[in-house]
């Protein structure tokens, strides 16, 4: 709690931390690269824009409750409408100074804040920690399931430390009293009218789809040329192991920058290899087959290591694949080091190094899909009363 001239509020465990680890799944399956140095973000406009709108449901009730937490705090019940929602992560090197939630004139809407701390400083990643200018409570050690929550203006000035080490995942939103800024109305415009009819449609309606390339290519002052840096999907999947190889019969390393450019490549059906195995079924672009790895991270504690009728197709990796999969990594991280250096420090990472195993791997394939199928109901059944209400919202079926 906090005295009435730094109005603030710590909540506790308020998320449990299945479903932290599961938004950070999200996170992880589909960032792109964010609006500061070393910031990543997912938004839920960026979710429905690449074919991913099922994933926003698990946000669904969490903004809810913390809307409903800020009204009854903060004295403004029914006044308040969320400006905006976004899963983001800080790698190393990432800070900022002293500063207020609406300190700059196109930010003046911005009422009230909320963060929610989806992983653990010290468990996770190294420095981090989110220190008030006055009041108290003044520092905020990170811990997953935990939530801050503030008034945006100059009666909360904040800063956050820098990074060191690993990727501080966080679930932020600012709430807004002026309607004009309620981000429910846009993000139900962008939301498909074909989702209407899909419950009935094929798995692959679902499957996610890359958005331009730049999105993804750090540092991104780096995006013209793509001379250094890495493509961000690419760096995670490097880091737990994985190597892509593009399912094309066409493919020869000679000609690869040739009759590729990167986008046609990553947006094209690809193979995921490691240890020097290639799994043969093959994903339909590079999104697909990292929210597979992630979905896999995710879950895989809780898989079956074998599921009954099913086999994996699992082969060794040839002289000349094992040629051109170094060669991808030569296009696709140019920066080897870098990429380790923000993505390499993960307990997750570590622990598959012991646990890993293929069949494990393709349950999650199977699980992955009746994962995504139930989101994807549970959207359309939403879906009508979003549009009649023009507001987003847990619907009681």
């Amino acid at each position: 709690m906090a005295d009435s001239e730094h109005p603030r509020l710590i909540l506790h465990n308020f998320l449990p931390l299945d479903l932290c680890k599961e938004l950070e799944f999200i996170h992880k399956s589909c960032c792109t690269v964010g609006y500061r140095p070393n910031v990543f973000s997912t938004t839920l406009s960026h979710l429905i824009a690449t074919n991913c709108a099922p994933l926003i449901m698990p946000i669904i009730p969490i903004r809810e409750r913390l809307r409903e937490k800020a009204e009854e705090y903060f004295g403004c019940q029914y006044e308040l409408f969320v400006e905006f929602t976004g899963l983001i992560s800080w790698c190393r090197g990432a800070s900022i100074g002293w500063h207020s939630d609406d300190n700059r004139p196109y930010l003046k809407q911005r009422d009230f804040a909320a963060v929610c701390y989806l992983n653990s400083y010290d468990a996770d990643f190294k420095g981090g920690i989110f220190h008030f200018k006055d009041g108290e409570p003044a520092d905020i050690v990170p811990m997953a399931g935990d939530v801050v929550m503030y008034t945006a203006d100059d009666r909360n000035i904040h800063s956050v430390d820098e990074i060191t080490e690993g990727e501080r995942v966080t679930l932020t939103l600012w709430f807004s009293r002026d309607a004009s800024y309620d981000e429910d109305p846009k993000l139900i415009s962008s939301l498909s009218p074909n989702l209407l009819g899909v419950a009935d449609s094929k798995l692959h309606s679902y499957i996610p789809v890359p958005g331009s390339i730049n999105m993804y290519w750090f540092p991104p002052d780096e995006a013209s040329s793509f001379l250094s840096g890495f493509d961000i999907r690419c760096g995670r999947l490097h880091v737990l192991g994985f190597d892509i190889y593009p399912f094309q019969e066409t493919f020869h390393l000679s000609e690869s920058e040739s009759s590729y450019n990167l986008l046609e490549l990553l947006s094209g059906p690809l193979l995921i290899a490691r240890d020097s195995k290639m799994f043969e079924p093959q994903f339909l672009n590079i999104m697909h087959a990292l929210q597979m790895v992630q979905f896999y991270l995710w879950r895989f504690p809780n898989l079956k290591t074998k599921v009954e009728g099913t086999s994996p197709n699992i082969t060794p990796t040839s002289q000349t694949q094992k040629t051109e999969i170094d060669h991808l990594k030569s296009v696709f991280l140019k920066d080897l080091q870098l990429t380790e250096r923000f993505f390499g420090h993960s307990k997750p990472m570590k622990d598959m190094e012991y646990e890993f195993d293929w069949d494990t791997f393709s349950a999650a394939v199977l699980e992955w899909e009746c994962y995504v199928l139930k989101l994807q109901k549970e959207l359309v059944l939403h879906l009508p009363h979003w549009k009649t209400n023009q507001s987003i919202f847990c619907v009681t079926l």
